[in-house]
């Protein structure tokens, strides 16, 4: 199982920044060290564990980038159009003869360049005259429209790196150097809790005072959209022992420990008072809203976090606090991801010192500029705000205010996951 050192526990107190959490975390998780092979068809979203170095350069030989006619450069007309007669052709997937001096030769998209040939004419800049010779005009460029071998990718440079967690086109780039397949770390393996009488699950019965559980469905979803194995262990009720034992059967068995609800102040909040009898916690009051409540700690030397049971700050703090950390479990280089600017159509008070996250949608204004409009209802407890928007706009610790016009960085849900 991946290992957190006990050493990053000896802060609490004052609120403590988001960048300031995430700096703690990935600098203390070591990442999982087994690495397993897995085909290119399975790669996708998983970590590379290793350098993969071109074994051929990209492309592989000189080829057309068009359809059209090949030419030495030093028969390049420089003033007047010139006619050329035409001899040989060239199709992609078969080989080129050499050119005859003084010759045009007619190629296509993606074939090798005949010997004696570094341009080439697009076929909608040239005509054929009565005689048959291609006529093309000046001041084309020496090596135009040519794709040089190599000049993607030299052979022995490195092609993907250790860590790039794998999306399609890294998958196309292994494919087009003749692999077929990649090592990558193994999945992080993640016990996912939900906390709390008052929850039940969906399927089962439920009575007056309870909610279903939505909380762990999401986390469990978002999860496994960053490549975990996803262990549903339930839902834990608030007696402090049988939460405690649970969690620690669960470290023995897993990568990291999620659970959500029961880590606030309140007397019914079990989490803290669990995890502290089996190993050590730290509760961290985050600098953010929504999601301040958040807990980590670490039960037989495997991470727990605690996220809050609100499921809008559940979310938030999931994208800020659990994504890093799985990433870092995973050997993963992170990636923070980038705000658009837009323009705020809303107006907006929050505290200094803080970081906040407005859910929003997003709409074209006439002048073809982005806005961001502010979902009309406030509440961490509002599913549909995650449901009916399209991400969030990211406040900074040094604004205190919003107006309309003003812009802000928005970050989309699918950029968060």
């Amino acid at each position: 199982m991946a290992q957190l050192s006990d050493d990053c526990f000896a802060f609490g107190g004052p609120l403590m920044s988001v960048d300031e959490a995430v700096g703690i975390i990935v600098a203390r998780v070591k990442a999982v060290c087994e690495v397993e092979a897995v085909s290119l068809i399975e790669a996708d979203g998983r970590i590379l564990a290793h350098d993969v170095a071109a074994p051929l350069p990209l492309p592989p030989f000189t080829n057309s980038a068009v359809d059209g006619y090949a030419l030495p450069s030093g028969d390049l007309p420089q003033a007047l159009e010139r006619a050329f007669p035409m001899s040989g052709r060239v199709q992609a997937g078969h080989a080129a003869q050499a050119a005859e001096p003084g010759h045009a030769v007619r190629i296509f998209t993606g074939a090798p360049m005949p010997g004696g040939t570094d341009t080439v004419f697009m076929q909608e800049d040239i005509r054929v005259d009565e005689a048959g010779r291609v006529v093309v005009p000046p001041g084309l460029k020496a090596g135009a429209n040519v794709r040089l071998a190599g000049e993607d990718i030299a052979a022995g440079d490195v092609a993907l790196k250790a860590g790039t967690r794998l999306r399609p086109q890294d998958v196309a780039l292994a494919a087009a150097l003749g692999l077929t397949g990649l090592a990558v770390a193994r999945r992080i393996k993640v016990a996912v809790f939900s906390t709390g009488d008052e929850l039940a699950s969906p399927g089962t019965s439920r009575a007056p005072s309870q909610l279903f559980d939505s909380n762990r469905f999401m986390l469990m979803a978002m999860l496994r959209r960053l490549g975990c194995e996803v262990s549903d262990l339930g839902i834990l009720r608030d007696q402090r022992t049988l939460l405690a034992q649970a969690l620690q059967q669960a470290a023995a068995m897993h990568d990291l420990i999620l659970t959500t609800g029961g880590v606030s102040t309140g007397e019914e909040d079990h989490v803290k008072a669990g995890v502290d009898s089996v190993g050590s916690l730290v509760l961290w009051r985050m600098a953010i809203k929504p999601g301040r409540p958040v807990a980590m700690g670490i039960i037989g030397g495997t991470p727990f976090i605690g996220l809050p049971g609100n499921p809008v700050a559940s979310f938030v703090t999931f994208v800020h606090v659990v994504r890093p950390t799985v990433l870092a479990l995973s050997g993963a280089r992170l990636a923070h991801p980038v705000a658009i600017p837009v323009r705020a159509a809303f107006t907006y008070k929050k505290k200094g010192g803080r970081r906040e996250y407005v859910r929003v949608n997003l709409r074209k204004r006439a002048d073809g500029e982005l806005e961001a409009i502010k979902f009309p209802r406030e509440g961490a407890g509002l599913l549909s705000s995650l449901v009916e928007t399209d991400g969030l706009v990211e406040l900074g610790e040094s604004v205190t205010k919003v107006e309309p016009g003003q812009h802000v960085g928005f970050l989309g849900y699918a950029a968060l996951l």
